[in-house]
């Protein structure tokens, strides 16, 4: 698995992302797909952040995830 893709673990892992992000929809789930660029960014988007504070957002909760692997 590369660091640009969840590969299979993201159906797995998809259920703990809404949870933390609620404002998520189904589709920018698809479009997400594992990618943690992508996940950064619907996070700006949704929530309004500054990139700096999304990519602080995703490490934090890779941290308290650690047996998520992107």
């Amino acid at each position: 698995m590369n660091s640009d893709q969840a590969g299979g673990n993201w159906k797995q892992f998809k259920g703990k992302v809404k949870e933390k992000w609620g404002k998520l929809t189904d589709d920018d789930m698809t479009v997400i797909e594992g990618k943690r660029d992508q996940l950064v960014g619907k996070i700006q988007e949704r929530y309004g952040y500054a990139k700096d504070e999304a990519e602080k957002e995703v490490t934090d909760w890779e941290t308290h995830n650690s047996d998520h692997r992107w």
